[in-house]
């Protein structure tokens, strides 16, 4: 039996349940920024949150019948840019230069500096994002 795939409508539900899941994560890690504990869970829910940004992105074009797959994170993101679905082309690609950086073998210096830029900037161009793509879907 075949399933099948989520519609751009749901895509961007299941998006902003993960962000408003990091933006909770986010106030109880300003609460303790130093604590290893509170740095991964901040890392780890960004990370489900930008994955599924990236599936609302692709998802959205499909609803506009440019289906076109993508061969990567950057593409989508070049492609939202030119759509205007994201306002902050280069900050939206830093995100996903640190991403890739970060590996749990990184030391946590590393991990902190990633948790604090998630906190600070990239949960600002994932609200954008939010804001965004609700104007374009309504």
């Amino acid at each position: 039996m075949k399933i099948a795939p989520p519609s751009c409508e749901k895509c961007f539900e299941d998006y902003k349940d993960a962000l408003n899941e990091l933006q909770d994560v986010v106030k109880l890690y300003k609460t303790a920024p130093n604590e290893p504990k509170n740095q991964k869970r901040v890392i780890r829910t960004f990370e489900l949150t930008h994955e599924l940004a990236l599936k609302t992105i692709a998802e959205y074009f499909k609803k506009q019948g440019r289906i076109q797959p993508f061969s990567g994170s950057r593409d989508a993101t070049v492609e939202a840019f030119n759509e205007e679905l994201i306002d902050d082309g280069k900050g939206w690609l830093e995100m996903i230069i640190e991403r890739i950086k970060f590996n749990p073998l990184y030391t946590e210096d590393f991990q902190g500096e990633f948790a604090e830029n998630i906190a600070k900037t990239y949960i600002k161009l994932l609200e954008n994002f939010e804001r965004k793509l609700k104007n374009k879907l309504d």
